[in-house]
């Protein structure tokens, strides 16, 4: 199976500025996440940055870099423009990884991308992983799921999905084991055409209120394909305390 790895990375980050060139178990961040991709047998990785920085610095280790618009609001628009940067074909399929995955299993980049190629009616294809813990599934910085019978998403919220209207009436119980809560994993793939016609929607009204880019493929009538992870994802990057476990645990 072919399949191509795009990776979105800014320097611009918020609370970690210059996040994919910060240095963990002596390598840049990007790199150990550009190594990930390799080792799925993508038969093409590209990185795709607006930063000269980051540029340079991909191209010490002989990765395929594409420079791209400043502009961008997603990794997903910055994706669409190295698809028509590169002239990829509609049916090529893409597979999105943020660039502050340094421990993204790359078992799990190549299912994704063979879960595309084995459901034609999805747009998008990404991942999940069983919640078993109440506070997890109360966190609102953790993303939940909701599927149907084949595996297609309902619904993506920030808050507990499904609620289980008597067991949730005390704060104190576990989790009840009649109904399956998951978690979502920010992997996607989709197919070069479908990502160029998504990018190009507006913004929907709960994709707004959730902050949840994937909510825009459900509001235009899109389906979404979830599989469950065949293994666990690896801590991803967004603080010093992050950066710090990851770096133990990429030393190991």
């Amino acid at each position: 199976m072919n399949f191509k790895v795009v990776i979105p990375a800014r320097y611009a980050s918020v609370r970690l500025p210059g996040k994919p060139l910060l240095e963990i178990a002596g390598k840049p961040m990007i790199q150990h996440v550009f190594e990930r991709a390799v080792e799925s047998g993508a038969n093409q990785v590209v990185i795709a940055t607006d930063s000269q920085k980051i540029a340079e610095v991909c191209r010490e280790f002989s990765a395929d870099v594409c420079m791209t618009s400043a502009e961008h609001r997603s990794g997903s628009d910055r994706i669409a423009e190295v698809v028509a940067q590169r002239g990829w074909g509609d049916e090529e399929i893409v597979v999105n990884l943020q660039g502050d995955e340094p421990c993204m299993p790359a078992e799990l980049l190549s299912q994704v991308a063979e879960d595309m190629s084995q459901h034609d009616a999805a747009g998008v294809t990404t991942l999940s992983a069983p919640i078993t813990a109440r506070q997890t599934l109360f966190d609102p910085h953790v993303v939940k799921v909701v599927t149907d019978i084949k595996g297609y998403a309902l619904y993506f919220s920030r808050a507990p999905i499904p609620w289980h209207r008597d067991e949730f009436i005390d704060a104190e119980s576990p989790l009840p084991t009649d109904t399956g809560f998951a978690r979502h994993i920010g992997l996607y793939a989709y197919r070069a055409g479908y990502l160029a016609r998504f990018v190009a929607w507006d913004r929907a009204p709960i994709e707004r209120a959730e902050s949840l880019e994937q909510l825009r493929v459900l509001w235009h009538g899109g389906r979404i394909h979830v599989s469950e992870a065949r293994t666990e994802p690896g801590q991803g990057v967004d603080t010093r305390d992050d950066l710090q476990q990851v770096e133990a645990q990429l030393n190991k």
